[in-house]
């Protein structure tokens, strides 16, 4: 709670000035009935109109301020919950950024969606009701019980009967109720999950005619949230007719000890009037109260998971005095175990020892869960390692500042994606200060000039949301492209020409060559023929080198190697060479 209070920041202005516009917005709403009380007992009673005509207009000016310290009130308190909502949406997401990919993996992505869209939008709720209906009714509920008091002590003794009877049923559902909510949100991402996952998967869906599946699981998703939506609402339904009971009891007994009073002269019908607008006063404040109840105890759920994004901290940080210049493309692994799940007992990598020189070009193949992409991952160190060290120019990459160690590592992955806008928008990721004539050389040595030079509009063709208009072999290009324009030390390409054929990977290797002599690079393939001209190849297997030596000598010595060569050379080559 006091983290997500935390980010109302500048608005807290707006808060305090609704807090107190409203408490003036209450006092003109009890004084109205007393004044009405006076109107009867001492103008209609005694026919007195100039007593009539006096305290009426009060009573209009009374009820105009009342108008505009509400209006003001709701005013500020928009503002307020806006504004938060605001601050909570971009706290949520300026902090995501800062997560590495273990504090990623904590959270799906279908959660962090609910986080700042449905749970975000209970809190704003919840606070615009907290800071206006919140100090509203209890002010309410006080004054009204006061005025009660001076009018008639003993009558009022009745309201105290029906506010423990409401509290009692209130309070029974409220607590029943926060637990099914608990169990609503969770429901939420399991909901969101399966719509992320079937429009993601579209295309996969429609090609395997699984619409009918799809469909079957949404509806059951949907079911659920549906029952428990169903059984916490009717739960809350009760809240009406036990307010309608209090206050039917007040209304009855006020009625039947009020005529006795009157008729024994201890009260007037004025004062029996006023009680009657204070009973209702009252009640109401005690509705609006379980009204904000509901939603404080939906929203704490909302505040609950929004906390726990906002409290989380990222697992990789800077030192005090971070390295800010990497010297080489040297790479070290010096006995590294590395697992995504520390304590796990279950290592993606053991006791991985490495040597890479600075320009050397690394060819890493193996089995599908060999390692190969957590190797890669700890080099520009998106994980820590769990023991040993990896360093990257001489210098531990713990020892570097973040972002400058990651500029000079570029990856380009088998999965890559590309942003909304034109082509050179996505190249300059790589380097936004490049010109058009680097972008243009980039483009060229990964081979991509050749598909971009028949669209439409060239370099300024807009890509779609995902790059979906353009084809997976193309998208990697543009990837290696825009990886190319940061002139890194490290070039890794993690399986990142699965989908271009082998002549245009060749194409793209002696570019590489030639363009950037002094990167060391690193590409990690399926394919032989992507990897054997590398100065070295790293066989992996289950987690552990397996060897490290160059095509040669692994065909004469490496049985792994030589079964991927062999499997690959009794099936007739790579997909699109001749037999």
């Amino acid at each position: 709670m006091k983290k997500v209070l935390q980010q109302l920041k500048q608005y807290k202005r707006n808060t305090f000035l609704c807090i107190g516009f409203t408490t003036l917005e209450v006092i003109m709403e009890i004084l109205m009935p007393f004044v009405t009380a006076i109107i009867i007992d001492r103008g209609l009673e005694v026919s007195n109109l100039s007593v009539v005509y006096r305290y009426g207009t009060l009573m209009v000016v009374m009820a105009f301020l009342s108008l505009i310290f509400g209006g003001l009130a709701g005013r500020n308190a928009s503002t307020a919950s806006s504004g938060l909502a605001a601050n909570l949406r971009e706290g949520i997401y300026a902090n995501i950024q800062t997560f590495s990919f273990s504090n990623i993996d904590k959270f799906s992505v279908p959660g962090l969606v609910t986080r700042m869209t449905t749970d975000i939008t209970n809190v704003q709720n919840a606070f615009m009701m907290i800071i206006r209906v919140a100090v509203r009714a209890p002010l309410n509920l006080i004054f009204s019980f006061a005025m009660c008091l001076i009018i008639s002590p003993h009558l009022s003794s009745m309201f105290l009967i029906a506010v423990v009877f409401l509290v009692i049923v209130i309070g029974t559902i409220m607590v029943i109720t926060l637990k099914i909510f608990k169990q609503v949100f969770r429901k939420y991402d399991d909901l969101n999950a399966s719509v992320q996952e079937n429009v993601t998967a579209i295309r996969v869906v429609k090609a395997f005619v699984r619409e009918a599946y799809e469909n079957m699981k949404f509806s059951k998703a949907s079911k659920m949230l549906y029952d428990l939506s169903v059984k916490a609402e009717g739960l809350l339904a009760f809240n009406n007719p036990a307010m309608m009971v209090a206050i039917y009891f007040c209304i009855i007994s006020v009625s039947w000890f009020g005529a006795k009073y009157i008729v024994g002269g201890t009260m007037t019908t004025g004062d029996l009037t006023s009680l009657f607008s204070y009973i209702m006063s009252l009640l109401m404040s005690l509705m609006m109260l379980s009204m904000v109840i509901v939603m404080i105890s939906m929203s704490m759920a909302s505040i609950r998971r929004i906390g726990e994004v906002l409290n989380e901290k990222a697992d990789l940080t800077d030192p005090e005095n971070p390295v800010t210049e990497v010297t080489d493309g040297q790479i070290d692994f010096n006995h590294v175990n590395f697992s995504y799940k520390r304590g796990s007992g279950k290592n993606a990598l053991s006791d991985i020892d490495l040597h890479i020189k600075s320009g050397e070009t690394i060819g890493v193949i193996g089995g599908t869960g060999s390692g190969k992409s957590s190797l890669v991952n700890l080099i520009c160190r998106l994980y820590d390692v769990d023991s040993g060290s990896v360093c990257v120019g001489g210098v531990d990459v713990r020892n570097y500042d973040t972002e400058v160690l990651r500029n000079q590592v570029s990856v380009v992955l088998q999965k890559n994606t590309l942003f909304s806008g034109t082509i050179l928008d996505n190249l300059r990721w790589g380097n936004p200060d490049a010109t058009d004539e680097e972008c243009i050389n980039a483009c060229k040595a990964a081979c991509a000039d050749e598909f971009i030079d028949r669209m439409p509009n060239g370099y300024h063709t807009q890509i779609t949301r995902g790059g979906t208009n353009v084809s997976g072999g193309q998208k990697q290009r543009l990837c290696i492209a825009r990886a190319l324009l940061k002139k890194p030390k490290i070039l890794i390409l993690d399986d990142s020409t699965s989908a271009v054929d082998t002549a245009t990977d060749a194409k793209i290797r002696a570019a590489f060559a030639k363009q950037i002599p002094g990167t060391t690079k690193i590409i990690i393939a399926q394919r032989i023929s992507s990897v054997q001209s590398a100065d070295r190849i790293l066989v992996l297997d289950e987690g552990k080198i397996n060897a490290f030596d160059t095509h040669e000598n692994l065909l004469k010595t490496n049985a792994i190697y030589q079964e991927i060569y062999n499997s690959q050379l009794e099936g007739n080559g790579d997909f699109d060479q001749p037999a």
